[in-house]
């Protein structure tokens, strides 16, 4: 098993539906894969249940959420189901969790998600696997009278979080097991998303090593079609743009003025949606003009060996593991051979 890296399960808007999980899972496994991480989607990419399908069809790899909400869910039916995917995988699950994006809790009146409510929720979790009875909780996460699941629990349960700006970062750092970063992050965005995290880790008094950090590596081959390879790339980066462009440029330190033109662009803005899923190639090839060579590069693309040589770079520059992000198993087979062949050598 390659520990160090892990791939989508539904990569992008969910491929042909989510019958089709059952299959990438299995093809994972037989390539090697650490860890399949599920992403949640309000439509047919529920989280409970695509873990609970992947965890019955593996048997080695470890089956994660990247990532669900913790403020979607009553926190007993959260716990309650980490603790059955555990079991029943036989410790193979881990619950990974992110902020939410704020333009879309606010369409469906969701309230925006706080760094304290984060770490309150990641508490809470530990407590109730551990057994405890918790009375009369009133913190960030919320107020609840009693808080149980079964006083003979003692489980240890990953924890992962999806962690973009500094603030989730250090907190990744300080309470979760996995903190996992975001697509198209530069070398240097990387090193010092790594920096934070394990500094953080350290001034928590835990051992900084043992908080596991991830590259999300967009991995798009030359082997695949060229419009299949735009939208993995140009279609998948102007989404981010579309949802969260301004985090994005200032993290990467990139220029605003790039982001202001895409967004005014009339193809853009005649999209009905995320551009990665309602875009025509045609559109899409239109918007590849609208983005920088530059904001693209965070990527894994050409020939097979070539990503696989740029997925090894990706820990030279700190992370501890690498997700070959936006694709399937099988349309990442042939970086996974060069991987393992420049591994060995």
């Amino acid at each position: 098993m390659l520990a160090e890296l892990g791939y989508y399960l539904l990569a992008g808007a969910g491929g042909e539906g989510p019958a089709t999980l059952m299959d990438e899972a299995r093809r994972g496994e037989q390539l090697g894969f650490g860890t399949a991480f599920i992403s949640e989607r309000w439509n047919v990419k529920e989280a409970s249940s695509l873990a609970g399908a992947a965890c019955a069809v593996t048997e080695r790899m470890q089956i994660a959420t990247a990532a669900t909400n913790h403020n979607t869910r009553h926190p007993l039916i959260t716990a309650s189901w980490a603790t059955t995917l555990h079991r029943l995988s036989g410790g193979r699950f881990t619950l990974g969790i992110g902020r939410g994006i704020a333009p879309v809790y606010a369409a469906f009146g969701i309230p925006a998600v706080t760094t304290a409510q984060l770490a309150d929720w990641a508490q809470v979790m530990r407590r109730l696997w551990r057994g405890e009875v918790i009375v009369n909780h009133d913190g960030p996460m919320g107020s609840y009278p009693v808080l149980a699941l079964d006083p003979d629990f003692d489980e240890d349960i990953r924890l992962a979080l999806v962690a973009f700006g500094p603030n989730t970062l250090a907190l990744g750092g300080r309470l979760f097991d996995d903190v996992i970063l975001h697509t198209f992050f530069t070398p240097e965005t990387l090193q010092r998303s790594v920096t934070t995290v394990k500094n953080a880790a350290e001034r928590a008094g835990r051992d900084p090593d043992a908080v596991r950090v991830w590259s999300c590596f967009a991995t798009v081959g030359d082997h695949l079609p060229e419009q299949l390879r735009l939208k993995k790339t140009v279609a998948r980066l102007a989404t981010y743009l579309q949802g969260y462009g301004d985090l994005l440029v200032r993290t990467n330190n990139w220029d605003p003025a790039v982001l202001q033109r895409f967004r005014a662009d009339p193809v853009v803005t005649s999209i009905p949606g995320g551009i990665d899923h309602k875009a025509t190639a045609e559109q899409i090839e239109h918007i590849a003009t609208l983005i920088p060579d530059e904001w693209l590069e965070p990527s894994a693309t050409g020939p097979a060996r070539r990503c696989a040589e740029r997925i090894r770079a990706e820990f030279g520059y700190g992370a501890d593991a690498v997700i070959l992000h936006g694709a399937t198993p099988d349309e990442l087979e042939p970086v996974v051979t060069a991987y393992r062949e420049i591994t060995d050598r």
